[in-house]
């Protein structure tokens, strides 16, 4: 996987690379999906929601430049499996999940395997995590089809907001928001993805 789909495709930072040769992907999904774990795809999780491919997840991590020092907002936890390599690089990980039976099992799952700078919560994402804020990178897992107003606030001088952006059918693109330090916003398209749709409120 390492070798193959990311390296080969360009994924250079070496903390993405070695969280994602740590985190052991197949814990994440359902025992009947375990073989597939490690194949180039995303893979069912339930109630709807996928688990990305390998290539995505290292893909969004190493957009968000993230340090030691980083702390990080991510919508949508999941299985728990994009958590984990964010707290495998990041200082603090916290993390909103809408759907409850996925929050807490991936709760439980990320405790297991002792990865104890995470802090999840149940709850809507697109208003993101004020309590904590600001962040010094913000993922998001789903699609909007306008970038959140509440997550360009939550992120703090300098950091990076990386989320896919459009409607169902593919016609997505994966966004790089960026807030300079004088609070100026940046947009930049890197690439065509195909999320699950995030539930938000309407424009205006």
């Amino acid at each position: 996987m390492i070798e193959t789909q990311l390296k080969a495709r360009g994924i250079k930072n070496p903390q993405v690379l070695s969280a994602m040769a740590k985190v052991p992907r197949h814990l994440f999904v359902d025992k009947e999906q375990q073989k597939y774990a490690y194949d180039d795809g995303p893979l069912p999780i339930g109630f709807g929601q996928t688990i990305s491919q390998p290539y995505i997840v290292a893909f969004m991590s190493e957009l968000l430049e993230l340090t030691r020092e980083s702390k990080v907002l991510e919508i949508g936890t999941g299985s728990g499996y994009q958590t984990a390599v964010l707290a495998e690089i990041a200082k603090e990980v916290y993390s909103l999940e809408i759907v409850p039976q996925l929050g807490e099992a991936a709760g439980r799952r990320l405790r297991n395997l002792q990865y104890d700078n995470v802090v999840i919560k149940i709850g809507d994402g697109y208003g993101g995590w004020p309590e904590k804020a600001p962040f010094d990178g913000i993922i998001v897992t789903a699609a909007p089809d306008h970038v959140p107003a509440p997550l360009i606030d939550q992120l703090k001088p300098g950091g990076r907001l990386v989320i896919p952006i459009g409607q169902g059918g593919g016609n997505q693109m994966l966004e790089l928001i960026g807030k300079k330090l004088s609070g100026k916003i940046t947009r930049e398209k890197t690439l065509a993805v195909r999320f699950v749709l995030m539930t938000c409120p309407k424009k205006g």
